[in-house]
């Protein structure tokens, strides 16, 4: 196959590549990378030294491309089906790109460095990182009004950043009552069969997630 895929099942980020990867069609191989794994560190070092998940190798190409947002721009560029993840209007695809960053950098960190917390035992004041991801359902339930997607009237890259980031963090910040175009929204997601794929291909692994107990029963 032209395109492999470095990644590990439960990582979010991952997930978002392959969500990403299902809605294109996308034949591609699985190569799980296991961080504690010395050999298999190497590995993932050696296509992109920074030693992170997921990546992307084009073997037609000769060309390893990491990082979750900029590995389905390339997928969009090169693989893409009949439509599109990054909108060719400018202005739309800005709004895809600002919607993509805010699920990367202030759902996602947040709640992975309340992950690193349990799993680490180190007990920190969690209080800024459980704001920050209030603050977050907050802007998105008043982006969602009167919005079946998050950023496009399309499914797009954005929705691709929101299914995994959202999925995970209600397990640490259930959605406020009033945030119902958010929880629909969630819903939407869900029911989705590229992001229904990847949650049942992540089923396997969930027992290794410190929140596993707060996973919704619907999802195990």
């Amino acid at each position: 196959m032209p395109l492999t895929l470095y990644y590990h099942p439960l990582s979010s980020f991952c997930h978002k590549v392959l969500i990403a990867l299902y809605e294109h069609g996308i034949e591609f191989e699985k190569r799980i990378i296991d961080l504690s794994s010395a050999t298999d560190r190497a590995e993932l070092e050696a296509l992109w030294p920074i030693g992170k998940f997921p990546v992307i190798r084009d073997h037609d190409r000769q060309r390893n491309v990491p990082e979750s947002s900029v590995i389905i721009e390339y997928l969009d560029q090169l693989y893409a089906g009949l439509h599109q993840l990054i909108p060719d209007d400018w202005d739309t695809a800005l709004q895809v790109r600002l919607w993509d960053r805010l699920f990367d950098h202030y759902v996602q960190e947040p709640l992975q460095q309340i992950v690193a917390d349990r799993l680490y035992a180190t007990h920190g004041d969690l209080t800024k990182q459980r704001a920050t991801l209030l603050t977050a359902y907050g802007m998105l339930e008043r982006q969602l009004h009167a919005r079946t997607w998050v950023a496009s009237p399309d499914f797009s890259l954005a929705d691709c950043s929101a299914a995994p980031a959202l999925f995970y963090a209600i397990t640490l910040v259930p959605f406020p009552h009033d945030c119902r175009h958010l929880s629909e929204y969630f819903e939407r997601l869900t029911q989705r069969p590229s992001i229904q794929r990847v949650i049942d291909e992540a089923k396997p692994w969930f027992s290794f997630y410190p929140f596993a107990e707060a996973i919704p029963e619907r999802f195990r």
